[in-house]
């Protein structure tokens, strides 16, 4: 048996495991959408275990995930050269959820 989870609910869900700072509001609403679509693309229903999110995946900044990753952004003119690079790369090696309105990236981890 499996319950639906909207995304008020994945929010409580994070606050109740302590673990909403991990992400925050947008880089949440970015994985849930992640989530609900991969659903959709897979027809698998999923379980919410925020443990197991916050393993799996990680928001950061493009220049936190170059420094993490050894990926060279010399070349980069601007911002959004850095944000394509890193997307780039990450989207190469494994999942890319998505952006935040402020630029950082939301990414599948486990690679």
């Amino acid at each position: 048996m499996k319950q639906s989870v909207n995304f008020s609910a994945f929010i409580d869900a994070f606050h109740a495991h302590g673990r909403y700072d991990q992400f925050g509001y947008e880089a949440l609403k970015v994985l849930f959408e992640y989530l609900e679509e991969l659903e959709a693309d897979t027809g698998e229903e999923l379980e919410l275990d925020v443990i197991a999110l916050c393993c799996d995946y990680s928001v950061d900044s493009p220049e936190d995930i170059a420094d993490q990753y050894g990926i060279d952004l010399t070349d980069c003119e601007d911002d959004d050269d850095k944000l394509d690079t890193v997307t780039e790369w990450l989207s190469d090696n494994t999942s890319v959820c998505g952006t935040t309105p402020t630029g950082q990236i939301v990414y599948c981890t486990a690679f």
